[in-house]
């Protein structure tokens, strides 16, 4: 695939990133309350060198985690899209994953964005099924997995190999959406009328 990936939702543009992004989701990177669920909050240096990584691959595949815009209301509000999780999983995959403003916490923006790629991933990557995952218990996220039609796998649920055993983050449950009943999920809720763009 070459060319400019973009996808719209009735209310997001998930688009490459540009170079002011990256000091929004520099900030967005060292607020407690959006890493909450992560080992800690990054600094400067670590969120633009992630920011690097994120658009890289984007141009690399053309696809990945999108810079998320909502027209009229704010240009960078954090990232939506779909990650290799391999790494982390030890065997081939792809989640989809969201990290966004807590300023833009609770507007439905996590499932609308996260419905428009798993819809690009199935129809358009031709994924056969695409992960999620989280700390125990971060709820917020695991409401969102659920939204957008991921089933919990119980029997999956795992220690993550990046975070020390003895954190209390450490333990990780595991969601999956199949391709199977795509045509549901997009027109669930508010997320109907997704089409890339």
């Amino acid at each position: 695939m070459t060319g400019e990936i973009v996808l719209r939702t009735t209310r997001l543009l998930l688009r490459r990133w540009r170079e002011e992004d990256w000091t929004a989701f520099a900030e967005l990177n060292a607020d407690p309350r959006v890493m909450e669920w992560f080992p800690s909050t990054l600094t400067r240096s670590e969120s633009d060198a992630l920011a690097d990584r994120i658009a890289q691959r984007l141009n690399d595949q053309d696809w990945g985690l999108w810079a998320v815009e909502v027209p009229g209301i704010a240009d960078f509000i954090g990232c939506i899209g779909l990650n290799p999780a391999d790494d982390t999983l030890g065997y081939p995959s792809v989640e989809v994953g969201w990290r966004l403003a807590a300023s833009h916490w609770g507007c439905g923006y996590a499932p609308e964005g996260a419905r428009a790629a798993l819809d690009y991933g199935f129809r358009t990557l031709a994924l056969d099924e695409i992960i999620s995952f989280t700390s125990v218990g971060n709820a917020r996220s695991r409401r969102v997995m659920e939204k957008i039609g991921m089933v919990h796998q119980p029997d999956e649920d795992f220690e993550h190999p990046h975070i020390p055993p003895t954190s209390p983050l450490s333990r990780h449950v595991l969601y999956r959406r199949t391709r199977l009943g795509i045509q549901g999920l997009i027109h669930h809720e508010c997320g109907a009328g997704l089409t890339p763009g």
